[in-house]
């Protein structure tokens, strides 16, 4: 599994479809279960499992909240 926190979405995708895996999941990391319909409006916040993992298809699971909204990715 790469390090795709503070990544957008959209890039954080395409890094772990690099890795060889072409599913992964994502949700809202605020709890109100908005759906990520413009991946690169959203920026990745946590992730499971931790960077250097390996990973099977759906096992990425990303945390994301909409870019601008408060983040630890400053």
């Amino acid at each position: 599994m790469p390090n795709v926190v503070c990544m957008n979405l959209q890039d954080a995708q395409d890094a772990i479809q690099a890795a060889g895996v072409f599913f992964s999941r994502s949700e809202d990391a605020t709890g109100k279960g908005r759906m990520q319909l413009l991946d690169r409006n959203w920026i990745v916040v946590a992730q499971s499992p931790a960077p250097g993992s390996w990973i099977g298809e759906g096992e990425a699971v990303l945390s994301v909240v909409k870019i601008g909204e408060p983040s630890s990715c400053g």
